[in-house]
């Protein structure tokens, strides 16, 4: 019998929630459900990101709001697909993480699994972060193990870009299994969605277009980039308490202040340009950085489907010859990478397997990762 694990993603840039039902050996996805936020409930995450007032009676009705709308949506897919429930052996929940602070040692998910294992008569596989975390790693990212497992090649040097909210490259070097690693490089659609919605009304840039209506501003992306992120050197992560939209506005107001500062520069399309800009030049660093020569770059998240994104990416990588494409170009959607890792993740739980690299995160070791919620 095909054993079947569910995996559940709400990611940083907090559109809604993912779910699949997949089996592995060879990997096979079942059935898949986007269900999008209540507007309030993706309020109330947003501000939890950052401190604020009575943020403990906060944070749990958001826990219990967000597990009801996980474990619903779970039987849903389940109704809807008619997946045979005796063989699913377990459901991989992420959570929402509203704080991750791995200088400080702690990192914080949301979603109670409980209440999950309640509604759907399922085991529940959560808190994959803070065992890696306890081993003095960054807890984050996760995903390179399961992209190594599924997506590297024996002769073909491989590198998987996730963009969602924040963007981290898995590297995976041709037929050296010991030397993958990856990290964190900085922010993707968190910031680009943010100012968009701010100043056209839409929740991100379609394809790319406002952006590519602007122009970089050089002096902007300088100040921008010497946030101290770019400069650590890996393992490491970050999240909305680094890159949010109070902290561009704080750039750009001393940007303005500053004597570089040129008015005929300041429109919100030449600041989409730059964030855009800030994205793709982070990404080329990391790339570059890892020694591999030449290969394929494969794009999941919310912003492969930016066209001009990958467009300017493809010209940044050109010296090198780097192909850009999408993971659907190796079987799986962009849309559900990142979902279907965490279904890896309780399937490497339930085997008892190592969730981690220490390489990537920093731990002192390969651990297994989650903690359980039984029926």
């Amino acid at each position: 019998m095909t054993a079947i694990y569910i995996g559940v993603m709400t990611g940083t840039s907090m559109d809604g929630v993912d779910i699949v039902a997949a089996s592995f050996d060879p990997l096979q996805l079942h059935a898949t459900l986007t269900l999008a936020f209540d507007p309030d409930l993706r309020h109330e995450l947003m501000a939890l990101t950052l401190p604020d007032d009575n943020e403990i009676d906060r944070m749990g009705k958001a826990d219990v709001a967000l597990a009801e709308m996980i474990g619903h949506g779970i039987n849903q897919l389940i109704e809807n697909n008619q997946l045979d429930k005796s063989k699913i052996k377990a459901i991989g929940s992420h959570g929402q993480t509203i704080r991750h602070r791995p200088e400080h040692g702690f990192t914080l998910q949301i979603g109670d699994p409980n209440i999950i294992t309640e509604i759907t008569q399922i085991p529940v596989i959560s808190d994959f972060r803070r065992r890696d975390l306890a081993a003095g790693g960054q807890g984050a990212p996760l995903v390179p193990a399961f992209h190594q497992d599924i997506f590297q090649h024996d002769s073909i040097h491989r590198v998987i870009l996730n963009l969602g909210g924040i963007a981290n490259v898995s590297l995976l070097p041709a037929g050296k299994p010991d030397d993958v690693y990856g990290f964190d490089t900085g922010p993707a659609n968190i910031l680009m969605d943010a100012w968009c919605a701010r100043y056209t009304g839409q929740p991100y840039d379609e394809n790319g277009n406002w952006a590519a209506y602007g122009t970089p501003i050089r002096s902007l992306l300088d100040r921008l980039q010497s946030h101290e992120f770019f400069s650590k050197e890996p393992p490491k992560s970050t999240g909305r308490e680094d890159f949010n939209l109070e902290w561009l506005d704080e750039q750009i107001a001393d940007w303005r202040n500053d004597l570089q500062y040129d008015e005929l520069e300041d429109t919100p399309e030449n600041v989409q340009a730059t964030l855009l800009k800030l994205t793709t030049r982070a990404i080329k660093k990391a790339i570059y950085r890892s020694g591999m020569d030449t290969g394929q770059v494969f794009v999941c998240g919310g912003g492969a489907y930016n066209s001009y994104l990958l467009e300017q990416l493809r010209w940044r990588l050109r010296k090198h010859e780097w192909s850009i494409q999408t993971t659907a170009d190796l079987g799986l959607s962009p849309t559900w990478v990142e979902a279907t890792a965490f279904a890896w993740l309780a399937m490497r739980f339930i085997k008892q397997l190592n969730g981690n690299l220490p390489a990537v995160t920093g731990a002192l070791g390969y651990r297994v990762l989650g903690t359980i919620t039984a029926v």
